[in-house]
């Protein structure tokens, strides 16, 4: 009974977060950025039109939706999730499409439905040199688009300032193409995403070959592969998102918008290439890490091995004439004591000479 209770009590405390039994549909934010207030950030657009401001109160989403513009209805935290609710309700969004609006566990997928399009992606930044992987999952209707985050703060601000001031033609074009362009705006912020963290790899080169020794160089390194690790979560899925993006039939998205899908494709496709290959080299810088702590292990013992080698011949010597015997025939020389240590610096010296010549040391 008590071997039974204990291997219990082992698998509730293995148990993941995200494993809580509930029901599908329920809405539960798994995320750990809490929200006192829930912020909505709106946009209504057209070619001549343009209208932007922000509230506390989800209601006044409602104002747009008989609008004949495009509107962005950006929602700011996650936590309250009765105001996620009221929204989703109020957008006639299926309740397993809620349920992973709060999942921030969610891989980046795209689901297909009558009216609208769901499409969960991860936003990557670094925020003092610590990686931020934030939640980001988006609603694509006619003319309207609904993208939920999870706090505040987030790539779209040049996306913004080209709806306001009405640059290239973002504004005379519908509801998809804006949902290019947020797709767009966060794979061109992995490329910055992948610069830094090329510029994190040559520093920890640096350090690598520096002859000052870094304590912490293995905990940079761990720290990195973690990096690498969450952005290629990240990534990945997406591509098979941007994939079944472009292939997609359906009449909220415009022949000529596939044309900018296929190249956001081609984008993440070099952002997938360059992960993997930083992906081969962190093992390599582990293993260059790991040599260099060999040769420097390899180093030291060397510098042990040569002088046990000198000592061994004069532990001998030193041996043989402390030997107690009453009839040695060199102990009643006059200067045998000082003949023996002249043996002993030749034979030093001579096995420097040695050591030297093989290029040993």
């Amino acid at each position: 009974m008590a071997a039974r209770r204990r291997n219990k009590v082992q698998t509730t405390k293995i148990q993941p977060k995200r494993a809580k039994n509930y029901s599908p549909g329920t809405v539960n934010y798994t995320g750990k950025k809490t929200t006192t207030v829930t912020e909505l950030d709106i946009i209504d657009y057209s070619k001549e039109h343009y209208h932007r401001f922000e509230t506390n109160d989800i209601h006044e989403a409602f104002n747009y939706e008989d609008s004949t513009n495009i509107t962005w209805i950006n929602v700011n935290g996650l936590s309250n999730t009765d105001d996620i609710i009221t929204l989703g309700t109020h957008f006639e969004l299926h309740p397993l499409i809620q349920e992973d609006i709060v999942s921030t566990y969610q891989r980046p997928k795209i689901d297909e439905y009558e009216d609208y399009l769901f499409i969960v992606f991860k936003m990557l930044h670094y925020d003092d040199e610590k990686l931020t992987n934030e939640h980001i999952s988006m609603v694509v209707g006619k003319d309207y688009v609904l993208t939920f985050q999870e706090a505040e703060g987030d790539v779209f601000g040049d996306l913004r300032e080209r709806l306001e001031h009405g640059k290239g033609r973002i504004r005379t074009v519908g509801s998809d193409y804006l949902m290019f362009a947020i797709l767009d705006a966060v794979v061109d912020n992995y490329f910055t995403v992948m610069e830094f963290l090329s510029n994190k790899f040559e520093l920890l080169e640096d350090k690598l070959f520096d002859k000052k020794e870094d304590p912490d160089i293995a905990e940079e390194i761990q720290g990195l592969k973690k990096d690498i690790l969450r952005i290629r979560k990240a990534v990945v899925p997406l591509r098979e998102v941007v994939n079944r993006l472009e292939k997609i039939e359906s009449p909220l998205i415009e022949e000529r918008t596939n044309k900018y899908i296929r190249d956001l494709y081609d984008h993440i496709i070099q952002v997938n290439e360059s992960v993997e290959i930083y992906r081969e080299m962190i093992w390599s810088l582990m293993d260059m890490y790991m040599t260099t702590i060999s040769n420097k292990m390899n180093e030291v013992m060397k510098v042990l091995t040569i002088m046990s080698t000198i000592f061994i011949p004069l532990t001998f010597l030193a041996g043989i004439y402390g030997m107690n015997f009453e009839y040695m025939p060199e102990l009643h020389y006059k200067n045998s004591y000082f003949l023996l240590l002249g043996i002993m610096v030749l034979v030093v010296f001579g096995m420097i000479y040695y050591f030297k010549k093989k290029k040993w040391f």
